[in-house]
């Protein structure tokens, strides 16, 4: 039987991997699931063989990526939701702000997500120190923590971060893109009360990850089975909205190559994938 570990950010993960389980059953795989309350517990699990496959965030692709590398241990990225490529991350200041451009930040608050947050944290910081300005020199950075070790995927430190900026708290917020949309249309931000100051490069997100010590047969086949779900089977239609896709992508890496240099910057995890970030509670 194939284990997957995966990470409850919300409750609606259960949901998901009961049907995923099922589903994959009728296929002639089966597969069971281990929920963590964190990704760095994921990985070191993984790392560990405690699950055969891992489904990461990007930033524990990253560390899974290093733990390998300083084991000489190979891993493979399997597939990815077709919404978690090309992505891009904003820093976002109010339509009435007199900050124009970018060098306009010195001496302001910048509202930010969770500590652990690629796309509300270490990849707009890394973007603005990129253009020249120096988080917690340049700037003060304001952290809005929810739920440390969930690498930002429970959104609620991102959504603070927008609050704080229509509160007036801060005089710029970051944020995914995708995000920046869903807050406007829920009200979180007022609809044409904002504007992007700056984007990110584009980035990817999750993927399903494996090291070399998994049978490449039931890596394949669950690839496979992976990429053969489709969105017009009524019984697997569900499960990927509940998962915010429409179809399953092959997985790649290129695309994470900013948050490798995001987390150098930050000096998040070092070479052999150790937390290293001061501070870090997860």
């Amino acid at each position: 039987m194939l284990t997957v570990g995966a990470v409850a950010y919300d409750p609606k993960v259960v949901t998901i991997w009961e049907g995923f389980k099922a589903w994959f059953a009728a296929q002639g795989l089966p597969i069971d699931y281990v929920l963590y309350s964190n990704y760095e517990r994921l990985a070191e699990s993984h790392l560990a063989g405690h699950v055969h496959i891992a489904w990461n965030s990007p930033l524990a692709w990253v560390r899974e990526r290093r733990m390998a590398a300083a084991r000489g241990r190979d891993l493979t990225t399997i597939a990815m939701r077709d919404t978690d490529r090309d992505l891009t991350s904003v820093v976002v200041v109010r339509a009435g702000s007199d900050v124009r451009e970018v060098a306009d930040l010195r001496g302001r608050v910048v509202g930010v997500g969770a500590v652990d947050s690629p796309q509300a944290t270490l990849l707009p910081l890394a973007h603005l120190r990129d253009l020249g300005l120096v988080p917690d020199r340049d700037f003060r950075v304001r952290g809005f923590e929810e739920l440390g070790g969930k690498h930002g995927d429970h959104v609620g430190g991102e959504r603070l971060a927008a609050g704080a900026l229509a509160a007036g708290e801060v005089d710029a917020a970051c944020m995914i893109e995708g995000n920046y949309a869903s807050f406007r249309r829920e009200g979180v931000l007022p609809e044409d009360g904002t504007r992007v100051l700056t984007r990110t490069g584009a980035f990817d997100h999750c993927s399903f990850t494996a090291f070399d010590d998994v049978p490449a047969e039931l890596v394949a086949r669950f690839r496979e089975l992976l990429l053969g779900m489709s969105y017009d089977d009524p019984e697997v239609r569900p499960l990927l909205e509940l998962e915010g896709l429409r179809a399953w992508r092959p997985g790649r890496v290129d695309h994470y190559r900013l948050l490798e240099s995001a987390v150098d910057q930050a000096e998040f995890y070092d070479e052999r994938g150790e937390v290293t970030v001061a501070g870090y509670r997860y």
